[in-house]
């Protein structure tokens, strides 16, 4: 069993494999949230609010895959 908190369900749609390496594409099959906790004067900064779109970036040293 993985230890990894925040996992996301999906469908594996590409393998690429190399020598060493290889890379695995997953579509997520479920509806996702993410959570970000930051800073308030970045509300400020940023001037978003509920409903605006926008892009979360994901800073990970690993994605885990478990079957």
């Amino acid at each position: 069993m993985i230890s990894a908190r925040n996992k996301v369900e999906g469908e594996i749609v590409g393998i690429e494999k190399g020598k060493l390496l290889a890379k695995v594409k997953i579509r997520a099959t479920s509806p996702v949230i993410i959570t970000a906790v930051i800073v308030k004067e970045a509300i400020k900064e940023l001037n978003i609010k509920r409903g605006d779109i926008v892009e979360a970036v994901i800073k990970a040293t690993e994605v885990l895959i478990e079957k």
